[in-house]
């Protein structure tokens, strides 16, 4: 398959959704509380963004899983659109 965000590997070669979302999470509360100094700020931001950047390929395969689906159903059959959040 194509390359993504994420270093050319697809999600699942890497920390699974929730694995990522949860890291970020961590990352986002550290980095709030402001005990970091400016290099390890640095550093968590730039993780931060690869973990966002997984999160989001994650998501996005699963839309495309999901419109997939849709596309295989038989004509006739009422489709609605897929919600884009």
């Amino acid at each position: 398959m194509g390359e993504d965000r994420t270093g050319g590997q697809r999600p699942g070669d890497q920390l699974s959704y929730e694995q990522a979302r949860d890291q970020l999470v961590e990352i986002v509360q550290t980095l709030e509380s402001g005990g970091a100094g400016l290099s390890e700020s640095l550093a968590l931001w730039e993780r931060g963004e690869q973990l966002a950047d997984i999160c989001q390929a994650w998501l996005d395969g699963a839309r495309s899983r999901i419109e997939a689906a849709r596309d295989r159903r038989t004509p006739g059959e009422e489709q609605r659109p897929v919600s884009g959040r």
